[in-house]
C-alpha cells in the first residue's frame, strides 16, 4: 500500500541489507485496500478498508462505509465489526488467543472478500541489546532482539521501531531458517542519517529512545512483507516504481493483508 513505508532486513532470507520501499499502485488505483490486525492482546481489533488512489495523486484513501465484516475462529467465536468511521471497522468483545485460526470475510462494493490467517504461539522478548560500529567516521547503532528460537523450523517474526515521538515506523522480517532453534543473532539496524526531504528520517544519537515492538507472525505474512523487498527493484527504467503488489492472504483481488499475531514490545535509551 502506498501509504505504508516498509524498511526490510534480511535479503532472500539470509544475509542482511535494508531497503526502504514505497510500495506505489499507481496501476491499480481504485481497488480495495484491506489492513485487518488481531492480535495475543485484548482489542478492540481493528479492520480498516480503503480505496488505493494513483501515485500522482495526494495521500487521501477514500474510505470504504457500509460494508459488512465479520471475523471468526475455528473455536466458534464470531462477530460483526461496527463501523466508526475514516475506514476503521471495530470489535468489541472478540478475542484473540495464540494457535487458533481466524476468517475474516468482507462484503464491500457488491464484492467478498475473505481471508485467513493463524496465530503463532508467544515467543518471548527478554530483552534489547544495543551495539554499535564506525564507518567512515559515521556510528552506527544496532539493537539484538533478545529472544530464543523454538525447536521447531518454521518461525516468522516480524520487527518494527519508532525513534523518540516520531511516528514513522521501520519494519523488518526474520526468519529462523538459518538460527533455527538458538539464541537470536540477528540484529536491527538504526538510522545513520538525516535526510533533508523527509524530516522523519532521524539520525539515531545518544539520549534517544527506540520503541520495539515484536511479532510472532505466521507464514502468509512473512512472504507479504517479504515480497515487498523483492518487487520493489533498486531504480531502472522505472526509477523504482513497483510493477505490481505483493501477494496478499485476501482473496478476490483486494490489496493488503489480514494477519493475527501476538505483540510484544520494549523500549531502550541509546547510551
Amino acid at each position: 500500500m502506498k501509504n505504508i513505508i516498509f524498511i526490510i532486513l534480511s535479503l532472500f532470507l539470509l544475509t542482511s541489507c535494508e531497503k526502504e520501499i514505497d510500495l506505489d499502485l499507481d496501476d491499480r488505483s481504485g481497488n480495495i485496500v484491506i489492513e485487518g490486525n488481531i492480535t495475543n492482546q485484548p482489542g478492540p481489533y481493528t479492520v480498516r478498508i480503503t480505496k488505493s488512489v494513483a501515485f500522482t495523486q495526494s495521500n487521501q484513501y477514500p474510505a470504504v462505509t457500509g460494508a459488512q465484516v465479520v471475523l471468526s475462529d475455528n473455536t466458534g467465536q464470531t462477530e460483526t465489526l461496527q463501523y466508526v468511521g475514516d475506514g476503521n471497522y471495530i470489535t468489541t468483545a472478540f478475542a484473540g488467543v495464540t494457535g487458533r485460526t481466524y476468517t475474516l470475510k468482507i462484503q464491500a462494493e457488491g464484492k467478498q472478500y475473505t481471508a485467513q490467517s493463524t496465530m503463532p504461539e508467544v515467543v518471548n522478548l527478554d530483552g534489547l541489546m544495543q551495539d554499535s560500529f564506525t564507518f567512515g567516521g559515521e556510528t552506527t547503532y544496532t539493537l539484538l532482539p533478545v529472544f530464543t528460537d523454538p525447536a521447531a523450523l518454521g518461525n516468522r517474526y516480524l520487527f518494527n521501531f519508532t525513534i523518540n515521538s516520531m511516528s514513522k515506523k521501520t519494519f523488518e522480517v526474520f526468519s529462523d531458517n538459518i538460527n533455527n532453534g538458538l539464541v537470536n543473532q540477528r540484529p536491527l539496524f538504526l538510522p545513520n542519517e538525516d535526510t533533508d526531504d523527509d524530516p522523519t528520517d532521524h539520525k539515531v544519537v545518544p539520549g534517544d529512545t527506540v520503541y520495539v515492538e515484536m511479532q510472532s507472525i505466521d507464514h502468509t505474512i512473512f512472504t507479504y512483507y517479504s515480497a515487498l523487498l523483492e518487487i520493489s527493484g533498486d531504480g531502472g527504467a522505472g526509477g523504482g516504481v513497483t510493477p505490481s503488489n505483493p501477494p496478499s492472504n485476501i482473496n478476490n483481488g483486494a490489496l493488503g493483508y489480514f494477519s493475527a499475531h501476538t505483540v510484544q514490545k520494549k523500549s531502550i535509551v541509546i547510551q
